[in-house]
C-alpha cells in the first residue's frame, strides 16, 4: 500500500525548505530518499510537480495544485488525529487560523475574542489582519471575514453583518475646503482612496431627482490598503472618505468625522461574511468560531 500522506509531507517540505537538502535534514532522510520520493509522485501523476536547478526549487503550474491539495490534507489528517488523540471529536480544540480585514477585525472580531475564547478554553487563536483576498488552503486559514460580493469559489460562507456606506469628513478639512453641496464637488477635493486591486476608481451617488445613480471620479493624492488607516488619516483632516457605517459611528456620534452628501447616498450595502473550506465533517474549531460570530454579530446594520 502506498502511503500517499506521508509522500506528500516530503512534497510539502521539500517545497517549504527550497531544496531536498533542507527537506531531508527536517525528515531524517537522505535528500536522494527526498528526491525518489518527489519523483514517484510525479511518475504515478505523469506530470512534472517542480523544476529542479542546482540552487532551488521552484514549482510547475501542476506542482502549485498538487501543493495546495497536499497542504489541505495534511492539515485533516492532523485535524482528525488531535481530535482522537483526545477521546472528544466534537469537543471544539487546536490552533485557529483566522484572517479579517482591519476594520472589521478591530470593530468586531476582536472586541468578541476574550468572551470567545472563555468559552472555548481548549482553543488558540491566530489572527491575521489584511483587507486583500487571502488563498484560504494556501495560507491554511482556517476563517477568513471578508468584505463584498463573494466569488463562486466553492467555499462555503456565512452572512456576519450588513451595513450602509458612507461619505464622511472631519470637521477641520471641511471648514478648510472649497464647498460641497453636489458629487460634482468632489473633483475639488481630496479624496482618500485604496490601493488594492479590487478597490473602486469612484464613488456612485443617487440623483434624489430620479433616483439615477451616477459615478464620481476620485481624486486623491494618498492610498492606502487598509480601511482603518483611511477612517485614521480621514480624522486627521486629510480628506474624504467613504467607509462603512459600522466602521465610523462612533466617530460620527463624538463629531469626529461628518457624513457628507447625504442626499445623494445610494444606499449601498457593504457584506461582510465569515468564509471557510467547507468539508463534511467540519472541524469543531471552525464550526464554533463561525457559529459564535454569527450569533454575536448584528446580520443587519442600516445605520
Amino acid at each position: 500500500m502506498n502511503n500517499r500522506a506521508g509522500e506528500m509531507e516530503v512534497f510539502v517540505e521539500a517545497v517549504d525548505r527550497g531544496s531536498f537538502a533542507g527537506a531531508s535534514r527536517t525528515l531524517g532522510l537522505s535528500p536522494s530518499a527526498v528526491s525518489k520520493v518527489v519523483g514517484r509522485i510525479e511518475k504515478r501523476l505523469g506530470a512534472n510537480l517542480l523544476i529542479r536547478s542546482t540552487r532551488s526549487l521552484s514549482l510547475t503550474q501542476e506542482g502549485e495544485t498538487y501543493l495546495r491539495r497536499a497542504r489541505n490534507v495534511l492539515a485533516e489528517i492532523e485535524d482528525t488525529e488531535r481530535a482522537i488523540a483526545s477521546g472528544a471529536c466534537s469537543t471544539p480544540r487546536g490552533l485557529l487560523r483566522v484572517n479579517a480585514s482591519v476594520p472589521i477585525a478591530h470593530c468586531a472580531v476582536t472586541p468578541l475574542l476574550p468572551a470567545f475564547l472563555a468559552q472555548y478554553p481548549d482553543i488558540e487563536v491566530d489572527l491575521s489582519l489584511d483587507d486583500g483576498m487571502v488563498d484560504l488552503i494556501e495560507n491554511r486559514t482556517d476563517v477568513a471575514i471578508r468584505v463584498g460580493p463573494l466569488q463562486d469559489s466553492g467555499l462555503k460562507a456565512r452572512k456576519l453583518l450588513e451595513s450602509r456606506m458612507a461619505v464622511v469628513a472631519a470637521p477641520e478639512y471641511l471648514r478648510g475646503s472649497p464647498p460641497l453641496e453636489t458629487p460634482s464637488d468632489i473633483k475639488h477635493h481630496q479624496c482618500i482612496g485604496y490601493n488594492f486591486r479590487r478597490s473602486m476608481a469612484e464613488w456612485p451617488f443617487r440623483q434624489p431627482q430620479d433616483g439615477t445613480i451616477s459615478h464620481s471620479p476620485l481624486n486623491g493624492r494618498v492610498q492606502v490598503n487598509n480601511g482603518e488607516t483611511v477612517r485614521r488619516l480621514a480624522i486627521a483632516g486629510l480628506g474624504l472618505a467613504r467607509l462603512a457605517r459600522f466602521h465610523i459611528q462612533p466617530d460620527i456620534d463624538a463629531g469626529r468625522l461628518v457624513p457628507v452628501l447625504d442626499d445623494f447616498n445610494p444606499g449601498d450595502i457593504e457584506t461582510f461574511s465569515a468564509v471557510y473550506v467547507g468539508h463534511e465533517h467540519l472541524a469543531a474549531r471552525i464550526r464554533a468560531f463561525v457559529d459564535f460570530l454569527g450569533a454575536h454579530m448584528k446580520v443587519t446594520q442600516s445605520e
